[in-house]
């Protein structure tokens, strides 16, 4: 996505890293060039927005529920073979069902 506009810092590489961003893992040279983008452009800032909205939504909702050490890695591994292009099949990454032995 490009809103079509030149930027210091090009929208996809914005984009590419806005969940770094929202999560703060990113270092603070990179969140100032991040903010000065959102300030120039409007399409990332509205993607900025609704992603933090989604975030704050799953805190809400979700935040005390602590989440399988596996399903973590199975979801960051994902997220990473998205980064590089990798296309994936659909698969389930939820956890398999608590059996009464381990409860």
């Amino acid at each position: 996505m490009s809103c079509g506009e030149p930027h210091e810092t090009d929208c996809s590489e914005v984009l590419d890293h806005l969940y770094e961003f929202l999560d703060r893992e990113m270092p603070d040279g990179e969140c100032t060039k991040f903010e000065v983008h959102f300030e120039e452009c409007s399409p990332c800032l509205e993607k900025y927005g609704l992603e933090q909205a989604v975030k704050k939504l799953v805190k809400r909702c979700c935040g005390s529920d602590d989440v399988p050490i596996d399903l973590r890695a199975k979801v960051m591994g994902r997220i990473e073979l998205i980064r590089e292009g990798h296309v994936l099949p659909e698969q389930d990454v939820t956890p398999a069902p608590v059996t009464s032995q381990e409860q």
